[in-house]
């Protein structure tokens, strides 16, 4: 078995390799080209766009049946103000419902890790951060917003003040009370898009080091990315929930 871990390896070529069994997380494959291939039992989790499946771009189907599953997920791709607060809504209102089911777990539960993705409290800890960095930096212009409980992604720069240290281990109250103040920030701000204020771009983002990068940002874009993080890293929690809940307490 290999294991490859921060490696470079565009341009690779595979051939007669048996993957089998294999896990790929937080990989890039743009431009990849998997000809006389055996996916059978095949998960993939991520982001797509233009994936062509034997001829057939399989990402709009893929897009249709999930939003037939979920419609609130549609929601979460708002183009004016009203739709951005109705996002928010959705945000606030199935989130809460994720937190009173996390309640239902022994409280030492919330912070194992599933297949070793975060904890439900390091979820919570990296919205923290995601808020942080893509409305109190890049929107309200704040050189350094971060939360000490903060958790970036392994894959970005770190940042003065935000920490990756495993011995930090708030409690889910504790915890929850810092989120509670940044989505109040969030909707604050949602409450009080015009047309205008979505369309416009930030001030450069300060080069003092984090993310997102030193340039200048459209507020609706930040503020998609804040949608899109906070639905999916809560559909992982809930995938996550189903495992803990499955597990002796």
């Amino acid at each position: 078995m290999a294991e490859f871990a921060d490696a470079d390896l565009r341009g690779s070529r595979f051939s007669r390799v048996d993957l089998s069994g294999s896990r790929f997380a937080e990989v890039v494959l743009t431009g990849a080209v998997l000809r006389g291939v055996e996916l059978v039992d095949v998960e993939i989790d991520g982001y797509l766009q233009h994936l062509v499946v034997n001829g057939v771009d399989v990402v709009p189907l893929v897009e249709a049946e999930l939003d037939r599953r979920d419609p609130d997920r549609a929601l979460l791709r708002p183009t004016d103000p009203a739709g951005f607060r109705a996002a928010w809504d959705v945000v606030e209102r199935r989130w809460a419902a994720t937190v009173e089911r996390a309640r239902r777990l022994d409280p030492a539960q919330l912070h194992e890790s599933v297949d070793g993705e975060w904890s439900f409290v390091e979820t919570l800890r990296h919205l923290v951060y995601a808020t942080d960095a893509w409305v109190r930096r890049a929107v309200q212009g704040d050189p350094a917003p971060w939360h000490p409980w903060g958790l970036p992604a392994d894959g970005l720069p770190g940042d003065p003040g935000a920490s990756r240290d495993p011995a930090v281990r708030p409690s889910l109250d504790e915890v929850l009370a810092v989120r509670r103040e940044r989505m109040a920030g969030v909707r604050a701000l949602v409450d009080g898009l015009t047309a205008e204020s979505l369309a416009a771009d930030t001030e450069p983002v300060a080069a003092s080091g984090g993310w997102p990068p030193p340039v200048s940002h459209r507020v609706a874009d930040c503020l998609r990315v804040v949608l899109d993080e906070e639905w999916e890293h809560r559909r992982f929690a809930e995938r996550d929930l189903t495992v803990l809940e499955s597990r002796p307490q």
